[in-house]
């Protein structure tokens, strides 16, 4: 990546407060540069929540975090039209989900019926009310967090709901060094929180997304995007592979790394990079495979060796 531009300022400041998660951070960013949203799943204390953050300071972003739980309804996530008797009319009283980064924090505690509330907001960056259509900012940008361990009393996101999600990024645990510069850094601060200045403004942020859109990209990569699609489908321990749309994300998101890295174009390394965590939510395994302990990622690093590369 180059050493000064927009992008390259993005991610150092993002990289200053969220240590230790750099293939978070790229992912963040390429998801946004594509306009899609992102499922980040890992145990507490991770850096989640702290990662969304981060990133609507450093965009400059409305920021809105809602704690999903098991009572929460889907007029506690877009709203409703309350009665006002003095003026004997109806008005709109707006949900959590008119922003532009919404965190949805452990998402699968809340029912399907509040899960699918999002579906329209996320898909068509707009919700329906009664019956009348509300737009939705066009930066609108969902974040949403799941403990892949705690599964009593949740509420597993269906396919097409984890469709909607265009990365679905693992966080794990730092290494011991940037562990301890994350320790060291609380103790410096006293306890508070770090804070992230604002690094880009609005106009740059459309043009970076519409520039990612344009980039260049040659027939090859396209013909590798569908083999590598097309692959996991063939896969003997695949129940259900990806879908078309799943090759239209895929292309989409490594459109975004190309343009993350500051290239003006797509390569076959840009795809590879992309595709564990576009492709990781939306295989389906057959249950043979699931009790041998194979995984949607060893089904795809195997999917990425055997698909010959394009040169």
């Amino acid at each position: 990546m180059a050493s000064d531009t927009p992008l390259s300022r993005l991610t150092a400041a993002l990289g200053a407060t969220v240590l230790g998660q750099p293939h978070v951070i790229a992912d963040l960013v390429t998801a946004f540069l594509a306009r899609g949203h992102v499922l980040l799943e890992g145990v507490p204390g991770v850096a989640k929540t702290l990662a969304a953050r981060s990133m609507a300071s450093a965009l400059g972003l409305q920021f809105t975090r809602v704690q999903f739980t098991p009572d929460l309804m889907p007029t506690d996530i877009v709203g409703t039209n309350v009665f006002h008797p003095a003026e004997n009319s109806f008005r709109l009283v707006r949900g959590p989900v008119f922003t532009e980064l919404l965190v949805a924090d452990e998402i699968n505690r809340t029912p399907p019926k509040t899960q699918a509330a999002l579906l329209e907001a996320m898909e068509e960056r707009q919700v329906t009310i009664d019956g009348t259509s509300h737009p939705l900012s066009p930066q609108f940008f969902v974040v949403a967090t799941q403990n892949p361990l705690e599964l009593e009393g949740t509420y597993p996101l269906p396919e097409a709901q984890l469709d909607r999600f265009l990365m679905r990024v693992r966080v794990g645990y730092p290494e011991a060094e940037a562990e301890m510069a994350m320790l060291r850094g609380f103790h410096q601060r006293e306890g508070r929180q770090p804070t992230v200045e604002r690094v880009l403004d609005m106009p740059t942020l459309v043009e970076l997304q519409q520039r990612a859109a344009r980039l260049t990209c040659d027939e090859s990569i396209l013909s590798y995007v569908v083999k590598l699609i097309r692959e996991t489908r063939a896969s003997p321990r695949v129940r259900l592979g990806a879908s078309p749309r799943s090759a239209q994300a895929v292309l989409a998101a490594a459109k975004a790394r190309a343009a993350l890295q500051g290239n003006d174009f797509v390569t076959p390394d840009d795809v590879k990079a992309v595709v564990p965590s576009v492709l990781n939510h939306r295989l389906l395994l057959k249950a043979e495979a699931e009790v041998e302990g194979v995984t949607a990622d060893d089904v795809l690093r195997q999917t990425l060796e055997q698909v010959k590369v394009p040169r």
